[in-house]
């Protein structure tokens, strides 16, 4: 899609800014063994939370630009892609479950 709207060029730069800043806040989350205190788990978390909005912006987009291409339903990239998408979005949901820490 070659559009400038939400769903489109700017929405993607945004999320794709918005993961390299808050992605070098979060490599704590891998740290959950080690006895964090409970500030620094909860900001942690926080942050690994957070870090799913710009990923949902991504991820509607892919959706977005996808449904709008003339791609064949018998390709199959088309059903990579989709595979892609979707184990994309299961891992996310199970980060943000598992980024609770309280």
């Amino acid at each position: 899609s070659a559009n400038f709207d939400a769903f489109g060029f700017y929405g993607l730069l945004f999320a794709m800014f918005s993961i390299v800043c808050l992605g070098s806040s979060v490599w704590g989350h891998h740290m959950f063994t080690v006895g964090l205190d409970v500030k620094t788990a909860v900001f942690f978390s926080s942050v690994t939370m957070i870090i799913g909005v710009p990923t949902g912006i991504k991820v509607f987009t892919w959706l977005y630009m996808l449904l709008n291409s003339s791609v064949n339903v018998s390709d199959p990239v088309l059903w990579w892609v989709v595979s892609f998408i979707v184990l994309f979005t299961f891992g996310g949901v199970t980060g943000i479950v598992l980024s609770a820490c309280v």
